[in-house]
């Protein structure tokens, strides 16, 4: 149950919601794509999608001085639930993507 509710913490912040929805809607995301979308720092950013990738829920990539995220392929029942049932919620809702 311990992993399952640090699973919840990390989704209980809007800032990582947003994350999530444009990772979802875009596939993979630079720190600086979150940095001029939601308007926030890049230290800010980094925090925010350390605990995602904590959780389990993303996966990085580095190219030179970025780190790029994407959902992670990968997941197991628990985690593939989650992003399906949030792929669910944020359809449909102007989330002010990367478009």
């Amino acid at each position: 149950m311990r992993k399952l509710a640090n699973r919840f913490t990390a989704l209980a912040d809007p800032t990582r919601l947003e994350m999530l929805a444009l990772l979802l809607r875009r596939g993979e995301l630079c720190v600086c794509d979150f940095v001029e979308t939601l308007g926030i720092t890049q230290s800010k950013a980094s925090r925010h999608l350390r605990h995602l990738w904590t959780a389990g829920l993303l996966e990085d990539r580095r190219a030179g001085l970025w780190v790029y995220y994407r959902i992670a392929p990968n997941l197991d029942a628990d985690r593939k639930a989650l992003v399906s049932a949030l792929t669910r919620l944020f359809e449909g809702r102007d989330l002010n993507p990367l478009e």
